[in-house]
């Protein structure tokens, strides 16, 4: 989902929930009028949740808020607190609008470079063995890159082994990690500099399998 459809979504919601709480007379305080439609509460309270969910992280408190409420069955059921799951979408909405929903680009990166990844292995599998190592390559050095900025560094116009030797530096990665990403540079090269006798299909499965561990561990 792009940031455009998000605050669609976001907007749409709000005033659904705007309409449905003025038609109920709520004035801040008490309904003036009748509860919200049932019905109407479950499916805005499900809409909520899952924007909630997608945008802010299932750890975040927002979606926290919204979990407590809904495993209540007191609250989960109750239409009077249509008002509370409002509340909590309008609070996802500012954070979301203000730039605090930290780990929102780092799920859309993640998607994208899984599909580039998904593309490489199936290049893979019809032996198109060149196709698949600059697409991974590709996915490699851009999610490396997100990586080491959202740390703070400042890589955007290095090439990949420096890219590397920053993220060793500040000990970003280590370990298996770490040694495995000391071979990928070359790779990478070959793959963008059109060398393919260089490259091996055992050399594309590396860094296909790295960078589907590093999404897993950091997008």
């Amino acid at each position: 989902m792009t940031e455009d459809k998000i605050r669609q979504k976001f907007i749409s919601l709000i005033e659904e929930g705007k309409q449905i709480l003025s038609k109920a007379g709520w004035d801040g305080h008490t309904y003036q009028q009748q509860w919200p439609d049932s019905i109407n509460f479950q499916r805005f309270k499900t809409e909520v949740m899952n924007i909630v969910k997608n945008v802010c992280g299932a750890d975040s408190a927002h979606y926290g808020e919204l979990k407590q409420l809904a495993g209540n069955t007191g609250t989960s059921m109750n239409p009077s607190y249509f008002k509370d799951y409002f509340g909590i979408l309008e609070a996802a909405h500012r954070d979301f609008e203000g730039g605090y929903i930290f780990d929102l680009e780092k799920r859309i990166a993640g998607e994208l470079f899984g599909d580039f990844i998904n593309l490489s292995k199936v290049a893979m599998k019809e032996g198109h063995k060149d196709v698949a190592a600059v697409l991974a390559c590709a996915a490699l050095e851009d999610a490396l890159k997100r990586y080491a900025r959202g740390h703070g560094l400042a890589v955007d116009d290095q090439v990949m082994q420096s890219v590397v030797n920053a993220l060793k530096g500040k000990g970003l990665v280590s370990g298996a990690q770490k040694s495995l990403l000391d071979a990928m540079p070359k790779v990478r090269d070959f793959a963008m500099h059109a060398n393919w006798d260089k490259i091996t299909p055992e050399d594309v499965s590396s860094v296909i399998g790295f960078v589907e561990q590093f999404l897993m561990s950091h997008f």
